[in-house]
């Protein structure tokens, strides 16, 4: 059995921290009780990318997030050109260090292009859930 939920979001600022919340209700509701600060700066990072680089104004971003046994996947969808590029953090400066967190925190990661836009998605091993409430997980 999955699970699966999702919800558009902004080109807003603002819609990173709802996209945060929006995981982290998600992760309560299926029982998912460790990894959240990881997985909630994923999402983070994720979403402000979608925001300052991915999402065209007036369009929006989609995140997915779906759970199957234990592995979680945190997808972030946008409309947007360009190829997400993880580079290594630079000590003086002050961003870019965004898909080298999600790189470093996730178990796997990666970038699906589509034909418009595309998908940056990061994948966790968490516990499974357990309980009548999640039978087969």
């Amino acid at each position: 059995m999955s699970l699966l939920r999702h919800r558009r979001f902004p080109r807003t600022r603002a819609s990173v921290r709802a996209a945060r919340e929006f995981a982290l209700a998600t992760l309560m509701e299926w029982g998912i009780t460790d990894r959240h600060d990881d997985i909630r700066l994923c999402v983070s990072e994720l979403a402000t990318n979608a925001v300052l680089h991915g999402v065209p104004p007036g369009r929006q971003y989609l995140l997915r997030l779906s759970l199957d046994s234990n592995l979680l996947k945190v997808e972030v969808l946008d409309s947007g050109d360009g190829d997400p590029e993880v580079r290594e953090p630079d000590a003086e400066g002050c961003g870019g260090r965004g898909l080298y967190l999600v790189r470093e925190l996730a178990d796997e990661f990666g970038v699906v292009d589509h034909s418009l836009g595309k998908t940056v998605w990061a994948v966790f091993k968490v516990a499974a859930p357990a309980g009548p409430e999640y039978p087969g997980l």
